[in-house]
């Protein structure tokens, strides 16, 4: 309709205006069309919710897709068998520790994320110094649960939330393709305590994880045999790393005497679960160790109604502000931890102190 301005006629062209309410209401269509925990992360920018606050039943979301899909990067750098591999030094124990293409991408889509999602919280990944050259993200997928799952929606303050992430355990092993080793994995400690662990077997595609009191996947309740032989009637049997098999064996005899059997293994998340699939009866680690390789296997062990302590039987803190190492060993059970715990004192008070 023409208007008139100082005696002219001005034409409104009224086309923009109907094609942006039109672009408008489809947005809008789309976005309320969504499950809650499947909509586009920008739909969280335009809701008012409390942005200090952190929904842990979308942190368990979150933390299990961004393992699997750091262990689609793992798989793909391996089927492509161009690893780009270098050393990040030594180990205490003299051991060469690699760096891998795989290990950087997996850290990237993995951090990455889970930082797009959660923004106000505390993340630390094993491979932090590693610049990412683009970036990556996900949306949240609830049916990365199973049905029966009982997940309820949890607030906690942002500030008390810390997220470890190991993008891929066990690197040496990857690079002798030693696959069965190699996990992805992702913890979720509140106030310190870790109460969400995911590990992520990328060659075989199983998923264990646990949500402390409340639910775990259905891989990890068949793992661990409800029914079987307890722990208490078995003789010790000890997972240590392979790497620190050397005098192991005399270690575990003088600890835990004669009939104490060793199962080697790698990885600390794999090894948590040979204990939780009681192939083992514990899983002892005599030197320092960082708080992504463990904070999952921890949860897990919790959930389960397991321990795990430093060799001081001193639970493990994984806040925003507590070293990244722990320098105290480990002792991680499902049964008998006290009598261990025994055992190991009596020892060190037999060595004056030491233990290794």
């Amino acid at each position: 309709m023409p208007d008139k301005m100082n005696g002219r006629s001005i034409r409104i062209n009224r086309l923009p205006a109907t094609i942006v309410a039109i672009l408008v209401t489809i947005m809008l269509v789309y976005f309320l069309n969504f499950h809650q925990e499947e909509r586009p992360a920008i739909y969280g920018m335009l809701r008012s919710d409390n942005p200090n606050k952190v929904n842990l039943r979308k942190m368990l979301i979150a933390a299990i897709q961004a393992a699997q899909r750091g262990g689609l990067e793992v798989l793909d750098v391996a089927h492509s068998r161009q690893l780009k591999e270098r050393s990040k030094g030594k180990t205490d124990e003299g051991v060469n520790d690699p760096f891998t293409d795989a290990d950087g991408r997996s850290h990237c889509v993995m951090k990455q994320g889970l930082q797009r999602i959660f923004p106000r919280v505390r993340i630390f990944s094993e491979e932090d110094n590693e610049h990412c050259r683009q970036s990556h993200s996900f949306d949240l997928d609830p049916t990365v649960l199973h049905e029966t799952a009982q997940v309820p929606d949890v607030m906690v303050n942002a500030p008390d939330v810390t997220v470890w992430v190991d993008p891929l355990d066990a690197t040496k092993e990857y690079t002798e393709e030693l696959y069965e080793y190699v996990t992805t994995m992702v913890c979720v400690a509140v106030a310190g305590r870790p109460i969400i662990g995911v590990i992520h077997s990328p060659f075989n595609g199983q998923t264990a994880w646990a949500w402390v009191g409340n639910s775990m996947s259905e891989y990890l309740a068949n793992l661990h045999p409800q029914h079987s032989q307890k722990s208490g009637d078995l003789a010790p049997i000890i997972t240590v790393s392979r790497s620190h098999t050397a005098g192991a064996k005399d270690l575990a005899r003088g600890i835990f005497g004669e009939d104490v059997s060793l199962l080697t293994a790698a990885g600390a998340g794999y090894k948590v679960l040979q204990v939780v699939a009681n192939n083992a009866t514990a899983y002892l680690h005599t030197s320092k160790i960082k708080k992504w390789d463990i904070c999952a296997g921890d949860a897990i062990l919790h959930a389960l109604g397991g321990t795990m302590t430093t060799l001081n039987d001193q639970l493990i803190h994984y806040g925003p502000d507590e070293s990244p190492v722990n320098t105290e060993g480990l002792l991680a059970t499902l049964e008998r931890h006290e009598e261990y715990m025994d055992k190991l004192a009596k020892y060190r008070a037999a060595h004056n102190g030491k233990i290794a």
